[in-house]
């Protein structure tokens, strides 16, 4: 069985476009998302209608929430307060009744997937350091689980020879063939944050016990005229261009 598996999205069309392609191109049997479908970007409705046509699996993530007053966006930035604003105005009643169906967790035969943490996931909560993932670690029920929300590609394992020792990798390339739990954020489609503009997602086989965070170039142009076309603030377009 061989997953795609997509990061924080956030309306970004070229973005998404070019990564399903590559989904195709890998011939991938599950395609699943860790949540922020929308938000940020200026596509929620096209980014919407492209997962359901595939069929993914896709769990909730804040701004899915946010978008549909599920949460409340005060802690939110100033820039990010707005786009939710601006995309409940365009989310049709079907839009919003799909982001409000997501679950918060998903289980699949060989994988979990949940936005920030497995564990307490409505939280919303980060994953940045090995104490911030053992909850999640202790929580998980399958021998992978994927998250995103950080935009950032980090792993965190804990191997058969040491099952109490956490450890983490940056690595694009993961063998999992030792490890008995791996915690696996995989970045983001449409807003990378670690100074790498270009997309990134993730494929896994879980046969082989491998997977592979991703990189490449899409039209960063197009979205960032799709978001000034939109009226939303310039910093949502300009940051595309740095990943950050």
């Amino acid at each position: 069985m061989k997953y795609g598996v997509l990061g924080d999205i956030h309306s970004n069309l070229s973005a998404l476009r070019a990564v399903l392609e590559r989904m195709d191109e890998a011939a991938v049997d599950t395609l699943v998302s860790v949540g922020d479908v929308v938000g940020y970007g200026a596509a929620p409705r096209e980014c919407i209608e492209l997962l359901r046509e595939r069929g993914a699996i896709v769990v909730k993530g804040n701004h899915d929430a946010a978008c549909v007053n599920e949460l409340d966006e005060r802690n939110f930035n100033p820039y990010a307060r707005a786009a939710v604003a601006w995309t409940r105005t365009v989310l049709g009643s079907e839009d919003r009744r799909w982001l409000k169906s997501l679950p918060l967790v998903a289980t699949l035969e060989h994988c979990q997937v949940a936005h920030g943490t497995l564990h307490r996931p409505e939280l919303f909560d980060y994953i940045l350091s090995l104490s911030d993932a053992d909850p999640s670690l202790d929580e998980m029920t399958r021998p992978v689980c994927f998250v995103g929300h950080s935009h950032i590609p980090l792993t965190v394992m804990r191997f058969s020879d040491e099952p109490s020792r956490t450890a983490y990798t940056l690595d694009s390339e993961i063998d999992l063939a030792e490890t008995v739990k791996a915690l696996i954020n995989v970045g983001s489609v449409g807003q990378p944050r670690d100074e790498i503009p270009d997309t990134a997602y993730a494929l896994f086989d879980a046969e082989l016990r491998r997977a592979s965070i991703l990189r490449i170039p899409y039209d960063i142009e197009a979205e960032i005229a799709r978001i000034n076309r939109a009226g939303l603030p310039q910093v949502l377009g300009e940051r595309l261009r740095l990943g950050v």
